[in-house]
């Protein structure tokens, strides 16, 4: 039983686990599943790799949002289904975003997707193009009929992650705004909407820079978990060398209230590209979080990860475990604990 709670979070005796490996040559509080990768090359005729993809618990199983990288080089959103959230069988159709009316409305592509439910309602959000690098949504309630609804920005944006619940009577929007290229810049701000259609008082949360593994820009990466200490975030912090950029795992907690102020920011990487799968790929050297299950009843805690542009990654860790390392390893900086009058 964890001494921190979850909140809202509902029991999930399934999640995929295995423990934490012994003698595991690392302090920090998350660790990889021993067979990783769990998705990656050529899943279909149609799809070359599959990265930065999003998990949910459905039915008596689990149902993803995947990038498919195909192989005209484009990328585009599909779904997976698995019963035991490691090995998963991938449709070979697009999924079929259609308008309000029905008619078709397919996105000119889409990437990154994350996938939150909110209410009885599951959103999908991704990356695609607005006039240049944009966020698109789409609900569903039952994954057969997936409506677009509106862009809730202009250009320029990527990594939008929704809040799993209303805060204060407003749905709220984590975002990095950016340019359409490989930015060299992005910080996490967040905006509210009272009926995800108009978007504002948006609101900076945290700031790139602080630490090198995140010394080029930060972005959300799961849906942030309602927790006892504040909000949960996993994010992915950007590096420059010599060879590139290189992409990390962080963790942050955010005022349960105000979660554009940040309470606590684990000063190290929670994980940063170790393994082959994660250090040799189509984009080398990334570790990129999109997902997270949680199971309320023992604290568990499954993160889902892009590896290297060419794999999803699994691992794992307890809401113990990884908010106390956060906590005693936290650093922030200049406006991190500004809450709603930072504009």
């Amino acid at each position: 039983m964890a001494d921190i709670k979850m909140l809202n979070v509902s029991s999930l005796p399934n999640i995929p686990w295995q423990e934490r490996p012994a003698g595991l040559k690392t302090e920090s509080p998350v660790w990889r599943y021993s067979e990783n990768p769990v998705m990656g090359r050529n899943p279909t005729p149609e799809i070359a790799r599959i990265f930065n993809s999003a998990v949910v618990p459905w039915e008596d199983g689990f149902i993803a949002v995947l990038r498919g990288e195909q192989i005209n080089g484009i990328p585009y959103v599909y779904l997976g289904h698995s019963k035991d959230g490691i090995h998963w069988d991938v449709e070979r159709e697009k999924v079929p975003f259609t308008d309000e009316a029905g008619n078709p409305k397919m996105p000119h592509y889409a990437y990154d997707p994350r996938l939150v439910k909110v209410d009885d309602t599951y959103y999908i959000i991704w990356c695609g193009d607005f006039y240049g690098a944009s966020i698109g949504m789409a609900k569903t309630t039952d994954f057969k009929t997936f409506t677009r609804i509106e862009n809730p920005f202009i250009p320029f944006n990527r990594n939008a992650v929704l809040f799993p619940r209303k805060i204060n009577g407003t749905y709220r929007l984590l975002s990095r705004p950016s340019d359409s290229g490989h930015t060299p810049f992005g910080d996490i701000f967040i905006s509210e909407s009272p009926d995800m259609t108009f978007w504002g008082k948006h609101r900076h949360v945290m700031g790139s820079g602080g630490e090198w593994w995140e010394s080029v820009k930060i972005g959300a990466g799961a849906a942030p978990i309602e927790t006892s200490e504040g909000w949960l975030m996993f994010y992915h912090g950007v590096a420059t060398t010599c060879n590139g950029f290189v992409y990390s795992m962080g963790g942050a907690i955010l005022d349960i209230n105000e979660p554009s102020k940040v309470l606590y920011r684990c000063a190290n990487h929670l994980l940063t590209p170790e393994e082959n799968y994660e250090v040799t790929g189509f984009v080398p050297n990334v570790i990129f979080p999109c997902a997270t299950l949680q199971d309320g009843d023992t604290g568990r805690i499954a993160i889902y990860y892009g590896a290297a542009d060419t794999h999803v990654g699994l691992a794992f860790t307890t809401v113990d475990e990884v908010v106390n390392y956060i906590k005693s390893h936290s650093v922030l900086h200049s406006g991190d604990d500004e809450a709603v009058h930072n504009y």
